[in-house]
């Protein structure tokens, strides 16, 4: 039998359920493994309250490293007992077994442990992605970061210190902006009450090429009033709430903006784009340039306090759920 955590009705944190179920028998194609960690990304809390739809009940979770028990028909690529690691779903990750598409599972570099590879998989490749091809950074540039002191925050910062990109980080407290400032950020921004002057003044005007937005309602028109002309508005997460309708002529009165919505499925759907992205994200974390910081740790059963404290901005860095 497996343990999981299921949802039957979405809601709070309270709707995450313990639950024992068979284990499922990989099919053509597909590949059992045993979770040692299982990483928890903000994704997770939309498909808990309802913002994204999923089929009830389920279990959700989307990230996770583990070993492999049992691989299906026409799998030739893995065998039991090696070490994997996955992001990006389908959802599933919330349970000490599963099974998983062969074609969606990356091997695990010995020198990377199961619980790193848990916290950094979505957010790292997620990272990748933003910093190299949603928009191309380039050496010498300012760019602007919400969200700084977080999973993925933490790691855009250490990567774009690596690459010779400026960091302003914009976080909710000053503990917050003395972790983003050690982890490679430029300048800090606390709050975004007057986020755009503030910008103004630390880029001596010329305001910055891109923004990184994943808070989503409440600090989406400060992003929009920080780029320069023909900037490039990147809104990558809801964690304030889903931004509102907006008139797409004001994208036109700020300066011919750009605005694009990422999603990690679309940069990982194929194949090739998936393990392009891990190989280097497992390269810069080999080389010690980004450090994966897995700040808080949960059993898997106790997922409805791990869900609480992020959403109560308790966490920094990564958060890893243990089966």
């Amino acid at each position: 039998m497996t343990k999981a955590i299921r949802i039957h009705a979405t809601g709070g944190p309270e709707v995450l359920q313990w639950e024992q179920l068979p284990t499922p028998q990989p099919g053509p194609n597909e590949v059992l493994i045993h979770h040692e960690a299982v990483g928890l990304n903000y994704i997770d809390v939309y498909f808990r309250t309802g913002l994204y739809k999923a089929p009830l009940p389920c279990t959700i979770g989307m990230e996770g490293a583990g070993t492999v028990l049992a691989v299906g028909d026409d799998v030739h690529d893995f065998i039991p007992g090696e070490r994997v690691a996955y992001a990006g779903g389908p959802l599933g990750a919330y349970a000490t077994e599963r099974v998983i598409a062969a074609d969606r599972l990356v091997k695990l570099p010995s020198d990377i442990d199961f619980t790193t590879a848990a916290a950094m998989m979505l957010q790292g490749i997620t990272a990748h992605f933003l910093l190299h091809r949603t928009f191309k950074v380039q050496r010498g540039q300012t760019i602007l970061l919400h969200a700084a002191a977080g999973g993925v925050g933490l790691i855009m910062c250490q990567w774009a210190r690596a690459l010779g990109v400026n960091v302003i980080a914009v976080v909710s407290t000053a503990q917050k902006a003395a972790l983003a400032r050690d982890n490679g950020a430029t300048h800090t921004i606390i709050g975004h009450a007057t986020l755009a002057a503030e910008v103004k003044k630390l880029t001596g005007g010329a305001m910055v090429p891109v923004v990184y937005d994943s808070v989503g309602k409440d600090t989406f028109n400060a992003s929009l009033d920080c780029l320069a002309p023909l900037g490039l508005m990147v809104s990558f997460g809801n964690a304030s709430g889903a931004v509102p309708p907006m008139d797409i002529a004001s994208l036109a009165t700020k300066g011919s903006l750009f605005l694009t919505r990422p999603t990690f499925a679309t940069y990982a759907a194929a194949r090739a784009d998936l393990a392009a992205s891990a190989a280097a994200l497992f390269d810069i974390v080999g080389t010690g340039q980004v450090k994966i910081q897995v700040n808080q740790t949960f059993p898997l059963r106790d997922a409805a306090a791990a869900h609480a404290a992020l959403e109560a901005r308790r966490t920094t860095g990564s958060t890893v759920l243990l089966p």
